[in-house]
């Protein structure tokens, strides 16, 4: 054999190696991609019931409002208040959240796919934020102005305790729910499930899809 099949025959075989290495690639990156749209998908289901639940409560604490503005407490009318408005501002974002599912294009650009994802993870943080809140609120809808007399001095006081506490920790929950504290077991303990997780192992996969579209 000359040298010049041997180098012939060498390079076939280098051309055959590049294009069953870029064939690879490229199964590598649409194999990943189902696996992001059905980790997209499994989130639909839990969205739309929250969002259904969310229209429902922020419905009949409208109508609560409504109907006993002129005879419930000021306690009552301010917690159901910032219920209901709490309440609204997570359904704005549950439906930022499914509009962004349905424009995801996996087969896209991964820049695009990644800036939407993104939006999902600090959409879903914002609104775990807002909806913490209203923790303190649970332990001064049923105050009235007949509550505050003498002989109900320690139930007053454990009151105070109990919605003094909630305050702190909502607040602190709406301050320390960042992305920055992941790894730690209370936010792993509040965030696992169908609305944190497939978010972020979508946002690993989709880098290991752009790893293979750049060949590396």
């Amino acid at each position: 054999m000359q040298d010049t099949d041997i180098i012939h025959l060498w390079k076939s075989y280098e051309k055959h190696l590049e294009e069953n290495l870029f064939l690879n690639r490229k199964n590598a990156a649409e194999i990943t991609g189902i696996k992001i749209h059905s980790f997209i998908a499994s989130m639909r289901p839990i969205k739309y019931f929250a969002l259904l639940a969310g229209i429902l409560w922020v419905a009949f604490l409208d109508t609560l409002l409504v109907s006993m503005f002129s005879t419930a407490s000021l306690f009552f009318l301010v917690s159901m208040g910032i219920q209901s408005l709490l309440t609204t501002a997570a359904i704005g974002i549950y439906l930022y959240q499914l509009i962004l599912m349905e424009t995801i294009d996996i087969a896209g650009p991964v820049l695009d796919t990644q800036e939407k994802l993104s939006g999902l993870k600090s959409s879903t943080l914002w609104c775990a934020r807002l909806l913490w809140l209203q923790l303190p609120v649970w332990t001064t809808f049923y105050l009235h102005a007949g509550m505050f007399v003498r002989e109900n001095a320690w139930l007053l006081v454990v009151q105070m305790i109990v919605t003094t506490g909630l305050i702190i920790a909502a607040i602190w929950l709406f301050v320390n729910i960042r992305y920055e504290n992941k790894d730690r077991k209370w936010f792993r303990w509040l965030f696992e499930g169908k609305e944190w997780t497939p978010v972020i192992r979508s946002l690993e996969m989709l880098e290991e899809i752009k790893t293979f579209r750049e060949g590396k």
